[in-house]
């Protein structure tokens, strides 16, 4: 989220990824993909400047996540050639061989 500030000086939080577009008539007016309209008082370089921000954040952050702490989804391979049944998981190993063709290319 980037917060903004409304023409009477409220701040306002607001999913970057909802805006549509921003225009200077000559209030900042930004647009947002539901139709909705919000005046604020930064300009649009400014407002571009959070927007990029936001987004290294988040990009930054997103390596510093222990993904093994994540709940991992019970997914897994199964076979579906002739060296296994059709129920039992492929190992990395076989999955890769699965998808070269009989000269060993993709």
């Amino acid at each position: 989220m980037i917060t903004l500030n409304r023409l009477n000086r409220t701040v306002i939080a607001l999913n970057p990824d909802l805006i549509e577009r921003i225009e200077e008539t000559p209030d900042t007016v930004v647009s947002l993909i539901d139709g909705k309209k919000v005046l604020v008082v930064e300009g649009i370089d400014e407002i571009v400047s959070k927007i990029v921000d936001f987004r290294a954040l988040i990009a930054a952050q997103s390596n510093l996540i222990d993904i093994s702490r994540l709940a991992q989804p019970d997914l897994h391979l199964v076979g579906g050639g002739s060296s296994a049944s059709s129920d039992e998981p492929l190992s990395e190993q076989e999955h890769r061989e699965s998808h070269l063709d009989e000269n060993g290319v993709r």
